[in-house]
């Protein structure tokens, strides 16, 4: 394990921290936001490719307003519905950063906007964060750990863990975008998807539940079976139209808080196969969209190793559904007193050949 400097602020140092195993994989983590800011691996010519979408400088990542590339997502990930849950009879009102009308990803200063403790080993490294009564509007001081591990299996290792002295809501997750054939190939496009999942949960043009777990059958959404995801990203469906592209959450067929796998993501390009195993009931889809559709209007990001453009990463955030707080028919998301939050998911690569 390897500890350098990676930047400064609130006359605070910042570091990078850089994980390998022993076929070569490389992980780096800053203890900014808990991003991941690289990930390394050897494509099926042998080759080192870095397969997440990030920046090589810590000013980048301060002064990117863009898609969360590698951040930690917390308190609580994707959408709570105008800001406001009821929890014990009591509302809470969290701050509305997604255009003024709902809250996202924990807020203006979400998990990903904090310094985290961070304590190095071997193989891995343990990231803490105390969020205080009232942060962002949630209740409850809320103690967070994250360890991220590297195993000689090709295994990347998320472990989350809180606890609460006030009932609260949370739901973490880690918001990388992954490129098989290299951060720096263009689209994603070519990439195959398998999902583990018959439902999802269909949203308004604002991206909140309706409430309704629809099957995929018969529709774009089917990802049962391997779907390259350029197959039918321009279907005439509502839900893709919504967001120019996918951008939808997955109801697992895991709903008992186990261990199982949630899908694969494959590229015959490169040979990398990524699996995805998780004890989260459920999994968003993203296709790094532009989501007002307008081809003069198109966001472009300076990345480590060139420009990124729309559909150049595709996300697979392990999660509770959004807006779980106002929605009684999904998995409860509330941590209780006494209660300790834990939730694992795995990363694990291989090459094919």
């Amino acid at each position: 394990m390897k500890q350098e400097k990676f930047g400064m602020i609130e006359n605070q140092e910042i570091s990078l921290f850089t994980l390998t195993n022993s076929n070569g994989m490389e992980l780096q983590v800053t203890n900014y936001g808990a991003i991941i800011t690289s990930l390394k691996i050897k494509n099926n010519k042998n080759e080192l490719k870095d397969i997440v979408l990030g920046f090589n400088s810590f000013d980048d990542y301060l002064n990117s307003n863009y898609y969360y590339l590698g951040t930690t997502i917390g308190r609580f990930g994707n959408r709570i519905k105008d800001g406001i849950f009821k929890l014990n009879e009591t509302t809470y009102t969290l701050d509305k950063n997604e255009e003024g009308s709902h809250h996202l990803h924990g807020g203006v200063k979400g998990f990903d906007k904090v310094i985290w403790d961070a304590e190095a080993a071997e193989n891995s490294i343990e990231l803490s964060y105390f969020s205080c009564d009232g942060e962002e509007g949630y209740p409850g001081n809320l103690q967070v750990k994250i360890k991220y591990s590297l195993t000689d299996e090709n295994e990347f290792i998320l472990d989350y863990s809180a606890t609460t002295d006030k009932d609260t809501v949370i739901n973490l997750t880690n918001h990388s975008y992954f490129n098989l054939n290299g951060d720096d190939s263009g689209e994603a496009l070519n990439h195959k998807l398998k999902l583990n999942a018959d439902n999802y949960t269909p949203t308004d043009a604002e991206g909140i539940p309706t409430g309704e777990i629809r099957n995929v059958k018969n529709s774009a959404f089917d990802f049962k079976d391997f779907h390259s995801i350029g197959e039918r990203i321009e279907s005439d469906e509502e839900q893709i139209k919504f967001k120019s592209g996918y951008d939808i959450n997955y109801v697992l067929d895991n709903q008992k808080n186990e261990l199982k796998e949630a899908g694969i993501l494959k590229s015959e390009e490169s040979g990398i196969e990524m699996q995805v195993l998780t004890t989260e009931p459920a999994i968003q889809f993203y296709t790094m969209n532009d989501d007002d559709n307008d081809p003069e209007d198109v966001t472009v990001i300076e990345g480590k190793n060139g420009t990124y453009l729309k559909r150049n990463g595709i996300c697979l955030e392990t999660q509770h559904s959004p807006d779980s707080p106002n929605q009684p028919n999904f998995p409860s998301t509330t941590l209780k007193v006494g209660d300790i939050y834990n939730s694992q998911t795995i990363y694990k690569f291989s090459v094919l050949k």
